[in-house]
């Protein structure tokens, strides 16, 4: 056996746990930049269709048709985000509009807006490099998930995705974390959730004997470790960040 596979097998029986579920939204992806984004989006969408609005009038319906969109779903049943947003799109231009009309539109200001939050692709990265096993479990459509996880440069370095479109329903229901699971090699115990919604994240994981790691949730009972940076993650796995050249 070389060196530098007895040192990494000894790594991985001192790590505290083998795999990360990620949420996206608040903990891979930074909601400020989102919310640019789609100010962004509604500002083109009133000068290429010659709509007599304000844009800051125009982004207020349009965030009002899409809070609607998911407001009246039933409990956690998957509503498209995508969809959600063509229907905001018609009430703001007054017409029904094809998606292939507003969609490159939505995208070319998510392209140019939406961020990842800081230290994301180096944390994902590391821990890939130390052969955890990393699966996303995010409310979100799975184009758009994807299409997230490839701008911010860390798709390569995840094992699984795990999206409500796939599931039909939205955490904290049962499906998402025993979706997840079944595809992640490791068992429950052996895991730890990122998330930045107690309930849905954090106290949903601790259902199904996942440790809950906060990232800006809510405390309470479910919460088995608390970060405010995403590099303290590795820390609570238990990965040597100084092998990884993890910045500070």
């Amino acid at each position: 056996m070389s060196e530098e596979t007895d040192r990494e097998e000894h790594d991985e029986h001192d790590r505290a746990y083998d795999a990360v579920f990620w949420d996206i939204g608040g903990v891979l992806l930074d909601l400020a930049s989102v919310r640019e984004a789609h100010a962004a989006f509604v500002a083109r969408l009133v000068e290429e269709f010659d709509v007599d609005a304000d844009p800051d009038d125009a982004l207020e319906r349009w965030r009002e048709v899409v809070g609607e969109h998911f407001r009246t779903r039933e409990g956690t049943e998957f509503r498209s985000a995508v969809d959600g947003y063509g229907e905001a799109v018609d009430v703001v231009v007054g017409r029904e509009v094809p998606r292939d009309e507003w969609f490159p539109l939505f995208r070319e200001s998510t392209r140019e807006h939406v961020q990842s939050v800081p230290h994301a692709r180096e944390v994902v990265r590391r821990l890939h490099e130390a052969g955890v096993y990393q699966g996303v479990v995010s409310d979100v459509d799975t184009e758009e998930g994807l299409f997230l996880l490839e701008q911010f440069g860390v798709r390569e370095f995840l094992d699984d995705v795990t999206t409500s479109e796939e599931v039909g329903k939205t955490k904290p229901n049962p499906a998402m974390f025993e979706t997840a699971l079944a595809k992640s090699p490791h068992p429950p115990e052996r895991t730890v959730m990122v998330g930045d919604r107690y309930e849905h994240d954090v106290a949903g994981a601790a259902e199904h004997g996942i440790d809950g790691v906060s990232h800006g949730a809510d405390d309470g009972p479910a919460v088995a470790h608390e970060i405010t940076d995403l590099r303290e993650l590795l820390a609570v796995v238990g990965v040597d960040t100084a092998a990884g050249e993890v910045s500070r």
